[in-house]
This record gives structure tokens, sequence and C-alpha cells, in this order.
């Protein structure tokens, strides 16, 4: 047991080699892999933020642990834990996919509140189901670099925000923020965690360090202390106020801080992969009108909706649990008439959180159907994308099926199949892209 752990430990090690050893290590060990169980298709890894520090390879092993049937890895701005986690579901025997979140700007919502809080406009976006990384010197390399360099520009002016403000606790960005994860790709959440760190480093004692949050938290110094001891949540608080929406290093973002976005549809097209939406939780003034806005984002190009359930039912106040259950149910039975795929996950960027729904309690369960489609569906769209040159949303998929919901029939009917392992990966491979379609059809 404890050279198992060790080897888990060894998963989310900074250097991909130890990885990858660890993860050949442990493999023997792993059930037969393609479990009955649920699915958990939005992970955020230490590529982003994962809140227990866990790699590609970590997340792939737990979800096997799980008898999850489907996982997806999704990280903001990066595509960068993508090989490493399809090659561990290959290795494990897990239904795999890859997807990337980012924000971008919803011009026919300019002055609507949709899921970025307290910010009109902004909504949360992705791709899904990418088959690789692209190309280098393609418009899917350049729209990748950009949206790296573009988090990296919006870090370093909040950083420098949030320095102006706190000079006794400035940090510098590439020396303090970007060490905290694996490539440079940091998140908001690192830089707070940075500034976390650089307290403790200039103020050392625990009464000097409680002092100075006290003062920025706007806390008693007892409550102060008692906070610090519980990071996480020390994290949080800290987070809000330098960070959020009213604290010290934030800005109002406008049409111009983030991509529009009918041009991340494109991109996220232009790599062969799912334009896909997201849906907070129902209550906004932009997701009350939910049919209004699938449409304004099909007419983007998106074609399937992102979903975090845990939200919309794990909640104390009874009234408030009852409003989101029932926007839950009607944005899930509007998809469903529209035949528009739907992925959930938990996120697992904050402690707390599932490691994956449980589709079975009661909240849940009358949307288990649509869900298991739609991880299906995703993991279909990355065998076809990957092997056959045939993603969900291309000309060959559509001409076809013309229909969408015979479309997700096959897309699903191929995810359902026993997961890719890594002869069938070579075998794809050698055989190319036609005879690999026929192949896929042929299994079904």
């Amino acid at each position: 047991m404890q050279a198992t752990e060790a080897l888990e430990e060894q998963l989310n090690e900074t250097d991909p080699g130890s990885r990858a050893e660890a993860l050949r290590a442990l493999a023997p060990l792993a059930g037969p892999g393609g479990g009955a169980g649920g699915v958990n298709m939005h992970f955020h890894s230490f590529f982003s933020f994962n809140a227990l520090g866990y790699s590609p390879s970590r997340i792939a092993w737990e979800a096997g642990k799980a008898g999850l049937h489907a996982a997806a890895l999704c990280d903001f701005d990066v595509l960068d834990g993508l090989e490493e986690f399809l090659e561990a579901g290959r290795l494990l025997g897990l239904r795999a996919a890859v997807h990337v979140e980012t924000r971008a700007f919803l011009g026919a919502f300019s002055g609507v509140e949709i899921n970025s809080p307290g910010e009109p406009g902004v909504t949360y976006i992705m791709g899904a189901g990418f088959p690789g990384i692209p190309a280098a010197g393609s418009e899917g390399a350049r729209g990748l670099e950009g949206y790296r360099a573009a988090a990296r520009s919006r870090n370093l002016d909040l950083v420098r925000r949030i320095n102006a403000a706190l000079p006794a606790v400035a940090v510098d960005y590439d020396a303090d923020v970007t060490p905290l994860t694996p490539t440079g790709n940091a998140t908001e959440r690192h830089i707070v965690r940075a500034y976390v760190n650089k307290a403790v480093e200039v103020f050392r004692h625990p009464d000097r360090v409680a002092r100075f949050w006290m003062e920025v938290l706007a806390m008693p110094f007892e409550e102060t202390l008692i906070l610090m001891a519980d990071a996480p949540a020390m994290e949080e608080r800290v987070r809000s106020r330098l960070a959020k929406k009213g604290g010290i290093g934030y800005v109002q973002p406008s049409a111009g801080t983030f991509p529009p976005a009918e041009a991340f549809c494109r991109w996220v097209l232009s790599c062969d992969a799912v334009p896909m939406t997201t849906w907070l939780d129902g209550t906004s003034p932009g997701e009350r009108d939910a049919a209004r806005l699938l449409d304004a984002m099909e007419a983007c190009g998106a074609s399937a909706l992102n979903i975090i359930p845990d939200r919309n039912w794990n909640i104390r106040d009874p009234g408030q649990r009852a409003v989101k259950q029932e926007r839950l149910r009607e944005i899930v039975a509007l998809c469903d008439a529209r035949n528009i795929p739907v992925n959930v996950g938990t996120e697992m960027n904050k402690l707390g959180l599932p490691f994956a729904d449980d589709l079975a309690c009661e909240a849940l369960a009358p949307h288990r159907a649509t869900f298991l489609r739609g991880a299906r569906i995703m993991v279909g769209q990355t065998i076809l994308a990957r092997y056959a040159n045939f993603p969900y949303a291309g000309p060959a998929a559509a001409a076809e099926f013309p229909g969408v919901a015979e479309r997700n029939r096959f897309f699903e009917a191929v995810g359902a199949l026993p997961p890719i392992d890594a002869a069938d990966d070579a075998r794809l491979v050698e055989i190319g892209p036609e005879r690999a379609l026929a192949k896929l059809r042929d299994r079904l």
C-alpha cells in the first residue's frame, strides 16, 4: 500500500518523465477499465489549477480507481495536458477526452450578466474533444498561443494593480507566480497563493502576518488567525478581496478584455473540436432566458453545453436549492429537445468539490441518461476526429448526418465502445483516416 501511495504522489511531480514512470508502474494494478460508474468531463489539472495538485496522469488514475465510465481534462487557456491524459487513458483503459476553457465576450448579451457574476456580456466558454495539439504554424496553434499570451497579459495587469495597492507584499510574476504551475500557465488562484506566500515570507511570525491581513481583509485579529489556519478558506477570502468584483485589483472587463465568442468558436472548429457554451445555475438575467442564450451561442457556432451540476443541488438553503434544481431541469429538458449534448463535471479547482457527480442521487438521477450520452458523444468526437478525420462539427459528419439526433447516436455509439488501448491506437494510426473510420463502423 505504501508503495502504491508513493507512486500516486509521484504522478503529481512536475517532471513528465517521472509521472510517466509512475503511471507505467501503477498500470498493472488498474482494474479492467471502462467502468459503468459516473462521469466527470470537466477536471482541471495542475496545468491550470487543481485544488489537490493533481496532474493529468493522476486524474486518469483516480478516475479509473473510481470506476468512471468516462473522464475529460479541461484546463484554462492551454492544452498542455492533452497527450498525457489521452495516453494515460489508453494505458489504464479509460474513455478520455480533453477540453479547454476560457472566457469570451458575447456581443448579443453585452449589457446582460450571463455566467460570470457581475460582468455583463462575459461568458465562460469551452472547446471540447480536441483530437490533438494543433500543428505548429496552423491557425489552431496561433490561436492557442494567443489565448495563453492574453491570459498572461491579464494576469500581469492584475498583479501590477495589487502590487501598487499592497507594496509590502509585492510579488514578481515570473519569480513568485509562474513557478506554482508546471508550464507557467498561472491562473487567478495561483496569483492569490503567491500573495499569501509572500506575506509569510515578509512578515514571518504568524501574529505579524495576521496583523497585515486583518487590515486588508477588514477582519478582527483573532478571526484572521483562525482563518489563516485553514489555507483553502484563507485563499478564497484573499481572492475575494484582491481579485474579484469590488476587490483592490479588480477592473470591470469590457468588450475588448476577452475574445469575441464567435472568434473563439471559429478557433475551436479549426482544431476539429466542438465549441461548447457553459451554464452556471439559471439565476442570472442572461440564463433565465435560456432559449435566447442557446440561440445566441448556437449562432456563434457552439453545439454543446457544459454544466457543473453540484452547483445546482448541493445547496444548504432549501429555497435556493429548489429554485436551482428547477432551473437545472429546465435547461436539461431544453437541451434534450434541441439534441444539444450536455457535458458535466465538478472542476476540482476548489477543495470540497466531489471527485465526480453522484448521478444516482435524487437530484441528478432524472438526468443521468443525458449526462452519460453527452460524455460518450465527447469521447466519440475525440476518437473520430483523432483517428478518422471525422469531427462532430465538421463538414463530413454534417453531410452524412444532417439530423443532429442521428449524428448524436453515431458519436455516442463510438464513445460507448470499449476504451482505446495502445494497440488500438497504433493500428488506427497505421491504417489511416479512411480505413480507421470503416474500422470503427465495423466495431459498432
